[in-house]
This record gives C-alpha cells, structure tokens and sequence, in this order.
C-alpha cells in the first residue's frame, strides 16, 4: 500500500457505560466499529454520517487524542496506534486538529498570538520574532490582521474564531489535518469565508 499516508485497519472505539451506586462498568458502547481507511498524500476525503455514528471519535483516534480499544493506525508507514509522550511529539508535529467548536479549543486566558505560536515553540522554534512573523502570515494567510495578535478569545466573532484554529493547526505545515465539522457552529455567510 505504498502512497498512502494514513491506514486505518480494523479500528475500533469502546466506551464503557457505567452504574449503580459504586458506578461499575455495567456494559460497553461501540463509537467506532471495525473500520479500515486509506488516506493517499495530498488526498482530501469527508466522512458523512449521522449525529453519533463516531465521525469525532475517528478523528481523534487518527490524531491520538483518544487511545483505540483495538486496531492499527499507520501514519507514513509507521504503526502509531500506542504510542506515548515523547514518542508522539514528531507525529504531533506533522497532524494537527481543527476542533469543532472554536472557543472550547482556545484557551481564554491566552493571547491568539501565542496560542498559534505554541506549536512552533514547541517543535523548537525558539526565535521569537521568527515566530512572531509566521503568526501574523498565518493570521492574514486566514483573513486576520496583525493587529489581532494580542487579543483574546472573547473579543472574536465563532467565525473569527474558527480562522484562529485554523491558523494554529495550519501554523506547523502538517501532512495531515483533521477538520472535525469546522464550519458546523457557524451561519451559513460565514461559512463559506471559512472555508475559502
């Protein structure tokens, strides 16, 4: 299957369901059942399906968000279905996730700037000013300005800021990128500037 940049074989999420006053597990539900995906270099797919059919629990099972009850998952050739820590800082790097809902994946307290420079200081970019400017690129690269640098979360539109996650997921030029229904929470004008 040489091409491809994600395989997905036989995946499988289950949550447990708990009760009873000690709360034990009393049964198990299955959001992911037996799932095989390929995803080739440069290919751009769209998973469709009712509310609740385990679209986000896929997505975030492929950015190892969430760990997989059973299954492979192999990102350019190399099985990361368990890895941990450090082990995951170079598969971080090149997978990012756009999060459904813009102002829960933003933290409040923190200035755009530097929550979309938070990648790259992480992935040792250590120059500030280098930093700096790939912000405000990626900023205008999503219809924002400089000037937004040092506000905070609050102080945008849901539209303006789903563009900020986007900006921060696109920041570290990932090879794959998980856009868990970006444009959902959003009126249908705005939708379409997003997606541009």
């Amino acid at each position: 299957m040489a091409g491809n940049l994600v395989e997905v074989r036989n995946l499988v999420k289950e949550f447990p369901v708990k009760g009873g006053l000690l709360q034990r597990q009393i049964g198990k539900v299955e959001a992911v059942a037996d799932v095989d995906l390929d995803i080739r270099h440069g290919e751009t797919i769209g998973l469709v399906g009712e509310s609740g059919c385990g679209k986000t629990t896929l997505g975030r099972m492929l950015v190892r968000l969430l760990e997989p009850t059973s299954g492979t998952i192999r990102f350019d050739g190399q099985d990361v279905t368990h890895i941990h820590g450090k082990d995951l800082r170079p598969f971080r790097r090149r997978v990012q996730i756009i999060f459904q809902d813009p102002y829960g994946s933003l933290d409040p307290r923190g200035q755009v700037g530097d929550t979309i420079a938070e990648g790259l200081k992480l992935h040792g970019v250590s120059d500030k000013d280098e930093r700096h400017q790939r912000v405000v690129e990626m900023l205008e690269l999503v219809g924002l300005k400089e000037a937004h640098v040092g506000r905070y979360p609050h102080e945008f539109s849901g539209g303006q800021r789903q563009r900020i996650g986007i900006a921060r997921a696109l920041i570290l030029k990932p090879d794959l990128v998980v856009a868990d229904e970006p444009v959902s929470a959003l009126d249908v004008s705005v939708q379409a500037q997003v997606l541009n």
